[in-house]
């Protein structure tokens, strides 16, 4: 069957740079987000979101009539699900808007469709997928539902949707079938056939796979403040060796799939996921480990200066050079300064402007500030020459030497 429309739900940092590449694939795509000023703003041509490219890509999809944004559906012959997958409390994962996305297309779906799933999410929710359009009336027997995880990293989303190897899998062998040959029209990487929940694991297993190391990286970064050790040195040293990679340290783990998909995997496997939960323990410590070197050099500064420290926290957003502040530790050790009545100075070179936050540029907030906290590696950043004040680079952007000269 030849498949010529497409139905995304879901416009953010997935949904729709897949929309814009598949548009200009010749693909009509129909795109469906709940927030209105969202839909206006790609049907004019514009984007929401801070991604390398995605802007070109929107514009001339829009502008060939390829691509129209909606709040509703419409029929279409593959419908693709790419809405968050949150937690509620506890870590408990959270599929209710995988699952209102699907009753959402319900109505719209038919005979020969395809329905994929490319939310992270936990196991075997795209058998339930399948489920909620059989409890709307959907014969799954005549309809392809399948999971595919995106795995591309921010700031190169557009590059990555192509070139990326994908992982395919369908409720059973035909669904994976008939989806792997749709990405096969616009994946120059492999796409790799197997099962859903396998599909669904492989993710899981790669984002806490990167936790893990993470963690060990941060954990060294603590061990050594203790011992009195530059643990940017120790880590290069270390990586001198032929078979040791060890990642860089941060402030923490963020972004809307490391700092959250481990938890999918703690939540079903309980006790026998125990390096997996501690991993998340350790870089959730370390942020709040920060956060406390921080608040005893700005009391340590006000009591010898008789006035409050002025802080200036160099980047929000969960990685460098994108503006994506989902889960971002950055962000979260802002708002606790904030909160606890510290005098905090905002920077996010990649944010105009921000609803929580009065956005200052680098230049005036170093002048302005007493004590410099680095938590994002910005290019914007690196080089920075910065003289009489108190330094903390938790994301190694500069060269502490030189900054404390």
């Amino acid at each position: 069957m030849q498949y010529k429309t497409v139905c995304i739900m879901g416009l953010g940092y997935i949904g729709l740079p897949t929309a814009a590449l598949l548009a200009n694939r010749q693909y009509q795509v129909h795109g469906v987000d709940v927030v209105q000023s969202t839909v206006d703003t790609i049907n004019q041509g514009n984007i929401h979101i801070v991604e390398p490219d995605l802007d070109t890509f929107v514009r001339s999809a829009v502008n060939s009539g390829n691509l129209i944004a909606d709040i509703k559906p419409k029929a279409s012959d593959i419908f693709i699900i790419a809405v968050p997958t949150p937690f509620h409390d506890g870590y408990v994962p959270n599929i209710d808007y995988v699952v209102s996305a699907t009753e959402a297309i319900a109505p719209y779906v038919k005979e020969g469709n395809i329905i994929i799933l490319e939310s992270t999410s936990p196991v075997g929710t795209t058998d339930k997928v399948a489920e909620v359009l059989a409890e709307n009336g959907i014969d799954i027997t005549k309809v392809y539902v399948a999971h595919c995880p995106e795995r591309v990293l921010p700031g190169q989303i557009m590059r990555e949707l192509v070139e990326n190897d994908r992982i395919v899998g369908g409720i059973n062998e035909k669904s994976t079938k008939e989806t792997v040959a749709f990405y096969k029209t616009f994946v120059s990487g492999l796409v790799l056939e197997t099962d859903a929940k396998t599909a669904e694991m492989a993710k899981l297993t790669e984002n806490s796979y990167r936790d893990v190391n993470i963690a060990f990286a941060n954990e060294l970064s603590i061990l050594s403040d203790k011992f009195g050790i530059d643990v940017w040195e120790l880590i290069s040293l270390a990586n001198r060796h032929p078979r040791v990679n060890i990642l860089q340290p941060g402030v923490g783990v963020g972004g809307h799939c490391i700092a959250v998909d481990p938890w999918f995997i703690v939540h079903a496997g309980g006790d026998d996921a125990k390096i997996i939960k501690t991993a998340r323990e350790v870089n959730t410590y370390k942020t709040e480990w920060a956060i406390e070197k921080v608040k005893n050099a700005a009391l340590t500064f006000e009591k010898e200066n008789n006035r409050p420290a002025k802080v200036a926290c160099m980047g929000l957003a969960f990685k460098p050079n994108i503006d994506d502040l989902r889960e971002s530790p950055a962000i979260y050790l802002t708002r606790r300064l904030i909160s606890d009545g510290f005098n905090v100075l905002p920077v996010e070179p990649n944010l105009k402007s921000s609803d929580e936050f009065t956005i200052l540029q680098d230049d005036e907030a170093i002048n302005e500030a007493d004590i410099i906290i680095f938590l994002v590696a910005h290019d914007e950043f690196k080089g920075l020459r910065i003289f009489g004040k108190i330094v903390f680079d938790f994301c190694g952007v500069t060269n502490m030497k030189d900054l404390q000269s």
